[in-house]
């Protein structure tokens, strides 16, 4: 997890965002336990409380279970689970703001797989302007 933190969102959101991205990439797998509050809050200078309630959320969620005595555990299913919410959040959330920025920047397909516009604008010249001498 990385140590820099977003000014826009609470902690404890983002520290559950942050184990939620492990979860997909598979970093965390199914069975595998969470860093211990106390480390996490150490290692990041936070209040033991604010990581807690962020896996509290994971808890609430069924993405990760408490073990009395031993800690907490992602779930079993909690990647496909993930992934399946995931997918819909994207679909309905974000899908609707980038397609309509594709479509005001008249980008195709095609632009899109190949990672730009197949002509860029530029001056009709030929020159480069390249000024290696």
């Amino acid at each position: 997890m990385e140590p820099h933190w977003d000014e826009s969102l609470p902690i404890y959101r983002q520290l559950r965002d942050r184990v939620v991205a492990m979860i997909l990439e598979g970093s965390l797998k199914e069975g595998d336990a969470l860093p211990s509050v106390r480390n996490v809050a150490a290692e990041f200078r936070l209040n033991p409380l604010t990581v807690l309630k962020g896996y509290q959320q994971l808890v609430d969620e069924n993405l990760v279970e408490k073990r009395r005595g031993r800690g907490m555990f992602v779930s079993s299913g909690a990647h496909d689970a993930l992934l399946k919410d995931e997918r819909q959040r994207f679909l309905t959330e974000e899908w609707p703001k980038v397609r309509a920025t594709i479509q005001r920047l008249g980008l195709s397909a095609a632009d899109l797989l190949k990672g730009g516009p197949a002509s860029a604008p530029g001056p009709e010249t030929g020159d480069d302007h390249d000024d290696r001498h």
